[in-house]
């Protein structure tokens, strides 16, 4: 057996952010600093993390036939990530967000799915080998629901381990949460799919109880600074502490984690320490801006965690 095969199939965005004294009111326009274009999208940052951190990772994605869907394609790779399942969608643009920053650090955001939303049932199926042979598929939910449940059935009958990170935050069919084996919602997005509010550890047990009932085998609620709550059918559950570091920016911190768990897991690691390695992952990207960029490369991660000893 050679290296375990992963597939993340997911969103691919530009991110366009301007940071801004006060959000503009209707009518109004307000100068602008540190424009940036950065490469996000849930589904691109958990397959950059994952090929940082040294996955065999083939990538199913949508972009735009325009300039920057061919840039992001070609930083992909640089980022071991195998693109030959990403298509370039005739007449469409790549998938983009518009980010507002207040001095106060907050955001608005508009985004347009625009590739992204071409990741269709017809479009998977040229694909599905890619799935049938891998060892695991990670998903989010910035694609098409029923895409993701398509990629979900052929995983389960394939014995491909199926991950999904349920973000952003929308209740799901049961008929697609019984084929997950295991799922990575934060508080919020654990709150939506069961109606139980994660305030504290009794919370959290309840909601993985509720989701362990849905037919899912682990559950592992992310709860930021705190770390993890590990829950596995038919045991207590409990926290898995993150790692304590000054943080710049939490974008894509959640990702990071994703990607980094998903390769750990399919290194053989047991859970807790799948889940330490990406808790290291995460810590580093927390203290560096923006999304992709702040993605560790895999020797960065084995010299934080050998530090920790």
């Amino acid at each position: 057996m050679g290296t375990a095969k992963l597939v993340v199939l997911g969103s691919i965005n530009a991110d366009h952010i301007l940071n801004v004294k006060h959000f503009p009111q209707p009518g109004e326009t307000v100068r602008g600093d540190h424009y940036q274009v950065a490469f996000g999208g849930k589904g691109a940052n958990q397959a950059v993390a994952a090929g940082r951190s040294g996955a065999d990772i083939t990538f199913i994605a949508c972009v735009g036939d325009d300039d920057i869907g061919v840039s992001i394609k070609k930083q992909l790779s640089l980022d071991n990530i195998k693109t030959e399942c990403i298509d370039a969608i005739e007449g469409e643009t790549t998938g983009v967000a518009l980010i507002y920053v207040n001095q106060q650090g907050e955001n608005t955001i508009g985004i347009n799915a625009g590739a992204n939303a071409q990741l269709t049932k017809a479009r998977l199926a040229h694909y599905q080998q890619k799935i049938v042979e891998a060892d695991a598929v990670l998903m989010q939910l910035e694609s098409p629901i029923e895409t993701v449940q398509m990629a979900a059935e052929i995983a389960k009958k394939n014995n491909t381990k199926v991950i999904l990170n349920p973000a952003p935050a929308q209740s799901l069919p049961d008929s697609l949460l019984s084929l997950v084996d295991i799922i990575t919602p934060n508080e919020t997005e654990a709150e939506h799919l069961t109606g139980i509010a994660v305030n504290d550890n009794q919370g959290a047990q309840d909601a993985a109880e509720a989701l362990h009932q849905k037919g899912i085998s682990k559950v592992m609620i992310t709860l930021g600074s705190r770390g993890v709550w590990y829950s596995e059918k038919g045991a207590e559950g409990k926290i898995i502490s993150a790692f304590r570091v000054k943080a710049v920016d939490t974008i894509a911190a959640g990702d990071t984690f994703n990607g980094a768990y998903v390769t750990a897991l399919l290194e053989g690691k047991a859970d807790e320490e799948a889940i330490i390695f990406a808790h290291a992952a995460a810590a580093i990207a927390v203290t560096r801006p923006g999304a992709q960029p702040s993605v560790p490369w895999r020797k960065e991660i084995d010299q934080f965690l050998t530090q920790q000893d």
